[in-house]
């Protein structure tokens, strides 16, 4: 029991660190995933990764987990994964990134090396979610 207690105060910092950047300013338009064809601006820049709904989909649940805190709880990163599966390689990539990174904070219960597994979890749903804004898909939803 104590040894849980100890990863909570970290837990804090870490979600208190990230939740800042995992939300957009609340005057942004919301991203549109309407395929470029019948988007009125018909501009030339590639849409392809905004019209990437798996993406959208998996970026979303990681930004809704982050926000919430629930990253460790079991299958949330399974669910992220799995929405994540069909996305764009670089979402896809990340997301597999984020679920080894779960699987061995899992195997780290209970050791030494639990509170660096669970930071690389962190780490790895921050580069998930700076892909996902990289990427067009910030939004939640």
């Amino acid at each position: 029991m104590p040894r849980s207690l100890s990863v909570l105060p970290l837990w804090a910092v870490i979600i208190a660190i990230m939740i800042p950047g995992c939300s957009s300013p609340p005057d942004d338009p919301p991203a549109t995933t309407a395929p470029a064809s019948v988007r009125a601006d018909h501009s030339s820049a590639d849409h392809s990764s905004a019209d990437d709904l798996p993406g959208t989909v998996a970026c979303g649940k990681a930004a809704r987990a982050l926000s919430d805190g629930t990253l460790m709880n079991p299958g949330v990163i399974t669910d992220i994964t799995h929405a994540a599966g069909t996305a764009d390689a670089p979402v896809a990539d990340a997301a597999d990134h984020l679920s080894e990174a779960y699987a061995e904070a899992v195997g780290a219960h209970g050791t030494d090396a639990e509170p660096d597994a669970v930071a690389a979890v962190s780490r790895a749903a921050a580069e998930l979610i700076k892909i996902c804004r990289d990427s067009g898909l910030e939004t939640v939803g």
